[in-house]
C-alpha cells in the first residue's frame, strides 16, 4: 500500500476538502483526487461520497481514517527509530498576532533557526479571527492569536498572557500617575474594533463608570507608537512589545489607577500523524515564551495587581 496514497486521504478527511488537502501537500487538485482514486482500488471500496458537492466520507472511508492514521504514525515511529538524530526538515506556516510578532516572536524564531537549521517557514501576520479560521481550514499548521482554535484534529495550548499598559509620550505626559478619568480626557488608540484590547479596555471604563472620549482603532503596533511619539494621544500596547522599539525612546508606560487585562496567547495546531514537527516547534514557542516572561505573565494575571513602573527604572529594563 502506498503511504503517499494514504497520507492524501487522511488529510482529505480531515480537512474535508480536497483542495485544502492538496493545498497542505503541495499538490495539484487532479493529482489529489488520482490518488484517492487509487487507493480506493487497491481497498476495493469508495472511501468519498461523490453524489453531491457536500464534503462527505463513506462508511468504509470513516473506518479507513482510522487506520489511515495509524499506519502514518506507524511510518513516523519507524522513520524517528531508523533515523534518530536526523535534523528536523520540514516545511511549517506559522501566523501570529502583531503583539505576537512585535515581543518575541521574532527572537524565538531565530533560536528556532539556530535548532533547527533544515527548518522551513512561512510567516503570515493576521488578526486572530482569521488566524484562529485559518488553523480550522488547514491554511495554517501554527497559529499564535488571542483565542484558542476549535476544531477536529485542532489543539491548542495556553501561552503565557501579555502584560498591557497604557503608552504615552514622556515629554507630553509627565504625571507621575494617573486616574482612569483623566485618562479618558485624552486621545485613546487601541487594536481593531472587536479584538480583545478593545473590548477589555471599554470594558474597564464601563466597569469604573468613566465615558471615554475618543477611542480610535488601529490595527498596526508600528502605526500606534509612531502616533504616540508623535504626540497624538495614549495607546495600550503590550509593555514588552513596546521595550523592543528602541528607536522611539519617548515612549514610556503611564501608571494608572485601573489595571488593564493582560493580553491571553494561545498556541493552536493541527496534528500531523507523519511528523512531530509541529509539536517540536509548539514545545520550543512555550519553552522560550515561558523562560522570557512566565514568571511576569502569571504575576500580572493577578486581579490585585497595579501597573506601577517603578521609579529610576534603569535604561537595560526598557531595552
Amino acid at each position: 500500500m502506498n503511504l503517499r496514497f494514504v497520507e492524501a486521504f487522511y488529510w482529505v478527511a480531515s480537512l474535508k476538502s480536497v483542495t485544502r488537502a492538496a493545498d497542505k501537500l503541495f499538490l495539484t487538485q487532479s493529482a489529489m483526487s488520482s490518488r484517492i482514486a487509487a487507493l480506493e482500488e487497491e481497498l476495493g471500496v469508495l472511501l468519498l461520497d461523490r453524489r453531491d458537492k457536500q464534503f462527505r466520507l463513506t462508511v468504509a472511508g470513516t473506518r479507513f481514517f482510522t487506520y489511515a492514521q495509524r499506519l502514518l504514525e506507524l511510518q513516523r515511529e519507524v522513520k524517528a527509530e531508523m533515523g534518530s538524530g536526523a535534523a528536523l526538515a520540514v516545511s511549517l506556516r506559522i501566523g501570529a498576532i502583531e503583539s505576537v510578532l512585535h515581543s518575541w516572536l521574532i527572537p524565538w524564531i531565530e533560536k528556532l533557526r539556530a535548532d533547527h537549521p533544515a527548518l522551513a517557514l512561512e510567516l503570515t501576520v493576521e488578526t486572530t479571527p482569521i488566524l484562529v479560521e485559518q488553523v480550522q481550514r488547514g491554511t495554517q499548521d501554527i497559529v499564535f492569536a488571542a483565542l484558542p482554535a476549535a476544531a477536529d484534529g485542532v489543539r491548542s495550548r495556553s501561552l503565557p498572557p501579555m502584560e498591557m499598559v497604557f503608552m504615552g509620550h514622556a515629554q507630553l505626559h509627565r504625571k507621575r500617575r494617573y486616574a482612569l478619568s483623566e485618562l479618558s480626557e485624552l486621545e485613546l488608540l487601541t487594536f481593531q474594533r472587536g479584538s480583545h484590547p478593545h473590548v477589555a479596555l471599554i470594558d474597564l471604563f464601563r466597569q469604573e463608570g468613566v465615558e471615554p472620549g475618543r477611542v480610535h482603532t488601529i490595527s498596526s503596533i508600528s502605526a500606534m507608537v509612531q502616533l504616540v511619539q508623535g504626540g497624538f494621544g495614549v495607546a495600550t500596547l503590550p509593555l514588552y512589545a513596546v521595550q523592543r522599539m528602541q528607536n522611539y525612546p519617548d515612549l514610556r508606560p503611564l501608571a494608572c489607577n485601573s489595571v488593564l487585562q493582560p493580553l491571553p496567547i494561545h498556541a493552536s495546531y493541527r496534528t500531523d500523524p507523519t511528523t512531530d514537527a509541529v509539536e517540536t516547534v509548539v514545545k520550543s514557542a512555550l519553552a522560550f515564551v515561558e523562560a522570557q516572561f512566565g514568571t511576569k505573565a502569571r504575576a500580572v494575571s493577578a486581579p490585585s495587581r497595579r501597573i506601577v513602573p517603578r521609579s529610576g527604572a534603569s535604561k537595560k529594563s526598557m531595552s
